[in-house]
């Protein structure tokens, strides 16, 4: 890796850590930019993997006055590291070319998803008219799908996120947003353990990337705070539109 390399690495990991922190999505930027420097298509998404999760922990710090309290937070938390483990055991062992034609659709459906929250809430009831275990089943049944896709490739996984809590918790977007901070730093941390004792990790391209997503993650944390629910909303929607389009671009070329 020359001086260069090392040059787009931390660039991308200081923007992928900022816009994971904002809508998710981050890992569009690390990891063709780990493509560029020379990593096989595996190596580099084990890699990036790695690489992101300090950002994610770096969001949580950025974003822990938002979070709930209470045990309804803490019961996904299981949840989410067995979806992920799962995740991990699908892209070790199954080929990829299949879940590459899913994926596009699956975060161009959450984006639809999250802009069209309150059609659908008026559709399916708003989560204040749920019962508790209904709430409580249908938030867990979407952690677990998400971290699932976030163990297997994990961009775009906070948008995933999002739309889905937003469906079915009674909470503020900031305060979604914060949880789908710490759930993302729940799997990314899940995603290093099982890639550092079984994926191909380049372990010097993840050193160079995941300082400057510490970085970014905190500080894309400390903006959240600071936009309209409106604005978020839009920024989230956005990217989550142009990463499924990318992603269906590239399953499909």
């Amino acid at each position: 890796m020359d001086l260069s390399d090392a040059a787009l690495l931390l660039a991308a990991g200081l923007a992928a850590g900022t816009v994971n922190a904002v809508a998710g999505g981050g890992s569009l930027i690390t990891f063709p930019a780990l493509l560029a420097v020379g990593l096989p298509p595996v190596s580099a998404n084990v890699s990036n993997s790695v690489a992101v999760s300090p950002g994610y922990l770096a969001s949580v710090a950025g974003s822990r006055m938002d979070l709930p309290r209470g045990r309804t937070l803490w019961s996904l938390l299981p949840t989410a590291v067995l979806g992920a483990v799962a995740g991990c055991v699908l892209l070790l062992v199954t080929p990829a070319r299949a879940f590459e034609l899913v994926v596009p659709f699956l975060v161009l459906g959450a984006t639809a998803v999250l802009a069209f929250q309150d059609p659908l809430r008026r559709l399916v009831g708003h989560p204040a008219e749920l019962s508790p275990r209904r709430r409580a089943v249908t938030a867990q049944a979407m952690v677990a799908v998400c971290t699932v896709y976030g163990g297997y490739f994990g961009a775009a996984v906070g948008v995933m996120l999002v739309a889905g809590l937003a469906l079915v918790l009674d909470a503020t977007l900031t305060r979604v947003t914060a949880i789908k901070n710490l759930l993302s730093a729940v799997v990314g941390l899940t995603t290093v353990v099982v890639f550092a004792l079984f994926g191909p990790v380049n372990w010097a391209a993840a050193a160079v990337v995941a300082p400057a997503t510490l970085i970014g993650g905190y500080l894309g944390a400390r903006l959240v705070r600071r936009l309209p629910p409106v604005v978020l909303k839009t920024m989230i929607v956005v990217f989550g539109t142009v990463i499924g389009l990318y992603l269906l671009w590239r399953a499909l070329r």
